[in-house]
């Protein structure tokens, strides 16, 4: 436990750091665990995500990094690789695929590129999945969009 919890130490100040350098990306650490953060991302541009502001949270266990952190969408999305109510998000560097070389900067680095690039094979969200098999890419544009504009974007008025 001591290990990890420097390793999250250490990630942390790296986000004090990297704030400036990388925009589109704001974690936060808890302020009384240090094995809890949440994260802002932004909607990848040319997606259906574009302008949305999306919450992640984070639940680190205590092997990490030699366990991948659990990460879910707190912020409802439209999105083949992403429960709709749970916002669980199947994504292989969050199960078999996850190396300690991985930092959670750079699983949020992953999410936007799987929000830029589904996969549509492997859906949590069939709905979603189902349209972009079938190659109805205008109507889970036009889904995708809808719930974006829904839940991650800032209210007018």
């Amino acid at each position: 436990m001591q290990q990890s919890r420097a390793r999250l130490f250490k990630e942390y100040k790296e986000v004090q750091r990297e704030k400036v350098a990388d925009p589109d990306i704001q974690l936060v650490c808890d302020d009384t665990n240090i094995f809890k953060w949440t994260a802002l991302i932004k909607g990848p541009s040319e997606t259906p995500y574009e302008g949305g502001v999306f919450q992640l949270a984070f639940a680190v266990p205590e092997p990490y990094p030699l366990q991948p952190p659990q990460v879910r969408f707190l912020t409802k999305i439209f999105h083949p690789n992403v429960h709709f109510k749970t916002g669980e998000i199947c994504l292989d560097i969050l199960k078999n695929a996850w190396s300690p070389a991985w930092t959670l900067q750079s699983v949020c680095r992953a999410i936007i590129a799987l929000m830029a690039h589904p996969e549509p094979d492997s859906p949590l969200n069939c709905d979603s999945g189902n349209l972009l098999r079938s190659g109805d890419v205008r109507g889970f544009n036009s889904m995708a969009r809808m719930y974006t504009r829904l839940a991650a974007m800032p209210k007018k008025g």
